[in-house]
């Protein structure tokens, strides 16, 4: 939750426009502020993004490499657990970091999210292992037993997509008075005692779900609070990919030299 204090005046003034769905900055209970994505950000990542909404911008880098897959799923690919690394202390940094880090790796173990089946390689033997890096800018063991000798195409461009259309967005709700918004400012989250983490895919497909905060949400709330998450994040995940969709027509423009463009 924020660390910032507000007066009652101004606690009253923020719930009772939260009540008439009109906030502080225009916005109605269920719009975003104003979000910018840039793909292919690194140059020596499998895919890379930098995401801003508000004050707030993450840096996220993925990479596949050759691993052991999991024995109990022999026959698929491996997705490690977002590593949030904070670069700033002082602003709840480290508390940000284990909050991305358990959600994403929640949110993703739905197995209608992602095919992993089709990231192994040699079943029981080798698989790919995606590897996400979140970087906060602002705001086992192998055995040589066994060894499978692989060879792999030198050809940068001879490569197999993942399909991500079925990926969540994780959607945060923040229960204010009776209602609850979504992308809740510094103002509005020093007026939520509890707010709920959901992940959802484009079809309103709910992947995981997190309470947070030390106030109750009763069932009605949760059941509401849900439905506005459903239903915001499909629109969310419908601009996403026809942003990254249009990203990929167009083609990268410049090449890459260096960490960042």
């Amino acid at each position: 939750m924020a660390d910032i204090h507000l007066s009652d005046a101004e606690k009253t003034f923020t719930i009772h426009g939260v009540q008439d769905n009109l906030r502080e900055d225009g916005r109605s209970c269920e719009d975003f502020r104003h979000m910018e994505i840039a793909t292919n950000v690194i140059s020596n990542t499998s895919g890379s993004a930098k995401v801003r909404l508000a004050n707030t911008e993450i840096l996220v880098g993925v990479k596949a490499e050759l691993g052991d897959p999991d024995p109990d799923k022999p026959d698929r690919g491996r997705l490690d657990s977002a590593n949030a690394t904070p670069e700033f202390e002082g602003r709840g940094g480290e508390e940000l970091a284990t909050e991305i880090s358990s959600m994403l790796a929640r949110a993703y173990q739905c197995p209608s999210c992602l095919d992993m089946r089709q990231l192994s390689v040699v079943q029981g033997k080798q698989c790919w292992v995606i590897y996400v890096d979140v970087l906060l800018l602002e705001c086992g063991v192998s055995q040589d037993e066994g060894h499978v000798e692989l060879e792999l195409s030198d050809d940068p461009f001879d490569v197999q997509r993942i399909d991500v259309t079925s990926a969540p967005c994780i959607v945060t709700l923040s229960k204010i008075g009776h209602s609850h918004i979504v992308d809740a400012s510094k103002k509005e989250e020093a007026c939520c005692l509890a707010r709920l983490m959901i992940g959802v895919t484009d079809n309103g497909t709910v992947t995981a779900m997190k309470k947070e905060g030390s106030g109750s949400l009763d069932t009605s709330s949760v059941d509401d609070m849900l439905e506005t998450g459903k239903r915001v994040g499909q629109g969310l995940n419908k601009s996403l990919m026809e942003v990254l969709i249009s990203d990929d027509k167009t083609g990268r423009k410049k090449y890459l030299t260096g960490f960042l463009r």
